[in-house]
């Protein structure tokens, strides 16, 4: 089954490639009935991406990742967001038992000391969460952008992706910051607030803060860390 998913790639993607967000999410859903679902951790681009799923009463299950340190800005978004279209928005957590475990022998801290502790608390809080929301899906859609980092810059609009055995989908992955922030106020769509104040990428409350004007997307994701090591895991290729 896996190998006949993975050989739809190149046929899915010439089907989406020329349709905007609405159609091709809808062609995917129409095709991959009760597979299909979207990650949201509630950015502009998740915000968007919800919008047009909610709005237009696409068959998508969305659902996002609580890891427990979020921002109050972040619940605040989400709840707002589960009132404006009267809809579910699916909550994965931490295993109980290895985030008790991994608090309990590194601290509750342990992230600052070392990359391998970071990815440590990122895998328990949000990779193994997501491989139980990702588990039995065969599309995934995200909200990936090319902006985003320059690793993304050659991401095709649809992907294989082997770590999770999953299709992936950008709908926004060509749009700009500029064209994401148009479309939410077109719509009113409800955003997070932090990225008022200087936040673009917005994760884990202590991981997250606010970047400069002109600063890389990632500079406010674990900037104690080398540049070449700021992913979480969510969206690693093996």
């Amino acid at each position: 089954m896996t190998q006949i998913l993975k050989d739809r790639v190149a046929e899915l993607s010439a089907k989406v490639q020329s349709l905007p967000p609405k159609e091709a999410l809808a062609l995917l859903a129409q095709e991959f009935a009760g597979k299909i679902i979207f990650s949201s951790s509630f950015s502009w681009e998740d915000q968007a991406i919800s919008h047009i799923i909610f709005s237009n009463n696409i068959p998508i299950k969305v659902f996002t990742l609580d890891t427990g340190r979020l921002f109050t800005e972040t619940y605040y978004v989400w709840s707002r967001t589960t009132e404006m279209y009267n809809a579910k928005i699916e909550a994965y957590y931490p295993n109980q038992q290895l985030l008790q475990e991994f608090v309990t022998e590194k601290g509750p801290n342990s992230f600052y000391e070392s990359v391998e502790n970071r990815k440590g608390c990122c895998y328990i809080r949000k990779v193994e969460p997501l491989q139980r929301a990702l588990s039995g899906n065969e599309i995934w859609v995200t909200g990936l952008r090319a902006e985003h980092s320059p690793e993304r810059h050659d991401l095709p609009i649809l992907e294989w992706d082997e770590t999770n055995n999953i299709i992936k989908f950008h709908p926004l992955l060509h749009w700009t910051t500029d064209e994401v922030r148009s479309f939410i106020n077109t719509n009113g769509i409800p955003y997070n607030t932090l990225h008022d104040k200087g936040f673009v990428s917005i994760g884990c409350q202590p991981c997250t803060r606010a970047i400069m004007p002109g600063d890389d997307f990632r500079a406010g994701r674990w900037w104690w860390e080398d540049k070449a090591s700021k992913e979480c895991g969510l969206h690693a290729h093996s």
